[in-house]
């Protein structure tokens, strides 16, 4: 059990069914009254954010939240696999629960599965991925105003913003949080 006194940072309990994390937490101890804890929490599945107020004493189920490693196979219309490397257990997943930063994986990354209760509710890409470079427009010579970039369509399909001296065939390093490009590969 988790006890509300006890919050910190990154805390994951059973809410009312939900399954929530502690983003922020302050004790409080007005000069009139009884203490409190205000917090501020994310909903780990849907990811909505609630501020909510808790009396120290309140008691709540710890939720454990599994992270595994495994290896994304394919995918098969909206249904992406991937394989335990210690099983070979292979396990679907659907496209509602991939996210955007998913267009930077290919065939045989090792991305993190999320889930709670042997239940996927997330899939976290590796955080820097090297690809290569497949389309992009010739850098004009003389256009090297500060910062200048162009469009370029990676291995797996994506659109990344890169500077002018990258060409077609050169391994780019792209931070998959932000989906942006980092540097040569």
């Amino acid at each position: 059990m988790v006890v509300a006194g006890d919050f910190k940072n990154g805390v994951t309990f059973d809410m009312d069914g939900a399954v929530m994390q502690v983003i922020e937490f302050q004790h409080v101890k007005p000069g009139k009254g009884a203490a409190f804890v205000r917090t501020k929490l994310r909903n780990v599945i849907s990811g909505a954010v609630v501020e909510r107020t808790f009396s120290p004493t309140d008691k709540y189920p710890e939720a454990r939240i599994e992270r595994k490693e495994m290896q994304y196979l394919y995918s098969d219309g909206d249904l992406f696999y991937f394989m335990d490397m210690e099983t070979y257990e292979q396990t679907p997943i659907g496209r509602d629960l991939i996210g955007d930063n998913f267009k930077f994986v290919k065939e045989e990354m090792i991305c993190k599965i999320i889930s709670y209760k042997e239940k996927p509710f997330a899939v976290e890409p590796p955080m820097f991925v090297d690809l290569e470079v497949i389309d992009t427009e010739p850098g004009v010579r003389g256009d090297t105003a500060q910062g200048a970039s162009k469009n370029a369509t990676v291995e797996t399909g994506a659109v990344i913003r890169v500077p002018l001296f990258i060409n077609v065939g050169d391994k780019v390093k792209i931070d998959t949080r932000i989906g942006e490009y980092l540097g040569k590969a």
